[in-house]
């Protein structure tokens, strides 16, 4: 496991900083805020709408900070969710309680948070009654999707940081996996991620960004595809 620090970030909650990636883990401008506004706001309750059961990928599950918000949300609105997180370099249960999540987020959310973060990668785990969490310990590069999804949080390190995750192919691959009117959230905003997403596939929406970035984007799987 590469050097993990602690760092905090403007809105108070601490992400984590990887010496491998010489990148943060969230924003510095708010890590917390960051991950409502793009994740939760932006993703999970545009596509949710009617659905009472939703399949949810995220690419980079990093500090499991976006899938406690899901789950702490689906019970807001009555959703059942199945979540499966991909991380090549899971950060361990003592690095995670590091961060602090567990007195930074409401005591509901903290409670999903602590049970996630101790969910053995591998197999499918409920931790309430809304939330299911699936751990993958693998290389995304190299998975291939066995399901369908209704949305994917891509959460990778950035593209100058961890080009490679950002590939045509790589998004033509989660594009597959997309259900028809599927969704795809990221924080990046850059030409390049906009282009490659729409090569392969996605009608591509340019949305305002959490603090500290302009823009972010949502990707949609519109049905005449």
């Amino acid at each position: 496991m590469d050097g993990l620090r602690v760092v905090l970030t403007a809105d108070g909650s601490f992400t984590l900083y990887s010496e491998r990636f010489n990148a943060t883990y969230h924003s510095v401008n708010g890590a917390l805020t960051e991950s409502i506004h793009v994740f939760i706001k932006s993703g999970f309750e545009a596509v949710l709408q009617d659905k009472k059961t939703l399949e949810v990928l995220e690419v980079g599950m990093g500090t499991c900070l976006n899938a406690a918000l899901t789950g702490w949300v689906a019970q807001m609105y009555d959703a059942k969710v199945h979540y499966t997180g991909i991380e090549l370099f899971l950060p361990t249960v003592d690095v995670l309680k590091n961060t602090g999540y567990q007195t930074v987020l409401e005591p509901e959310c903290a409670e999903l948070w602590k049970k996630i973060v101790a969910a053995p990668a591998g197999e499918p785990v409920p931790v309430s009654n809304w939330f299911t969490v699936s751990k993958l310990h693998v290389d995304f590069i190299g998975w291939n999707p066995n399901q369908v999804y209704d949305l994917v949080y891509f959460d990778a390190f950035a593209p100058d940081d961890q080009p490679e995750m950002w590939s045509i192919e790589n998004f033509k691959k989660l594009f597959n996996a997309l259900a028809p009117n599927g969704v795809l959230v990221t924080y990046s905003a850059k030409g390049l991620v906009k282009q490659n997403l729409r090569q392969a596939g996605f009608n591509v929406e340019r949305l305002q960004g959490p603090p500290g970035k302009r823009h972010m984007v949502r990707a949609w799987k519109t049905p005449d595809h």
